[in-house]
């Protein structure tokens, strides 16, 4: 933002991170999940978490690691807050009394009021295969949402990757991508000289 208008900086932005609020204790089968008392019951189970964007301009967040201690800090301490909870359980009721059309209703409003998400999904810890060819890379990415940026997380075989998504025409997705190396190159470069010294 900062980078195509200045006065952006002045700017306060707020992401939509989603939570998942299922509860791994340990692997079930679709069999198993279906039933009425199972101790992980199918579907999605998430929560909204909306947290403010650490302005680039604050004192002393100008080092990138501060910057990222800081949303670290935000997002820590508003995951752990009544409020996810309350959404988690909100979201349950609508879609008990109201049905799941209801629900998705709800979510689609949430996003649609957001600019932008991010979210995070736990991918395989071993390589997979399809048809014996091995799966070299793996990201998700959600279809369709009305927001202009949503930002996805997943681990394969120990590996982070990072995909983004962009509305089309209403975000420079060279200036995104050129912004985004920038900023690991910058995070980066921090980490290395702050574990040397």
């Amino acid at each position: 933002m900062q980078e195509v208008n200045k006065e952006s900086s002045n700017s306060n932005s707020t992401a939509i991170v989603l939570l998942n609020t299922r509860m791994f204790r340990s692997y079930s089968s679709v069999k198993e999940m279906v039933k009425p008392d199972a101790k992980s019951p199918w579907g999605n189970h998430f929560a909204f978490l909306h947290v403010p964007i650490p302005k680039l301009t604050d004192s002393g967040l100008s080092d990138p690691l501060e910057f990222i201690k800081k949303a670290q800090q935000i997002i820590k301490s508003k995951r752990s807050s009544l409020g996810v909870y309350l959404t988690a359980k909100l979201l349950e009721a609508v879609d008990k009394f109201r049905g799941p059309e209801a629900a998705a209703k709800y979510v689609h409003g949430t996003l649609k009021n957001s600019s932008m998400a991010i979210t995070n999904m736990i991918g395989p810890m071993e390589q997979v295969a399809v048809a014996n060819h091995p799966v070299k890379g793996l990201y998700f990415l959600v279809p369709g949402p009305p927001l202009s940026l949503i930002v996805t997380v997943t681990s394969y075989v120990e590996k982070l990757r990072v995909a983004i998504g962009v509305e089309d025409g209403f975000i420079d997705s060279q200036k995104l991508k050129s912004c985004m190396e920038n900023a690991y190159d910058m995070i980066l470069k921090a980490t290395t000289s702050a574990t040397t010294t």
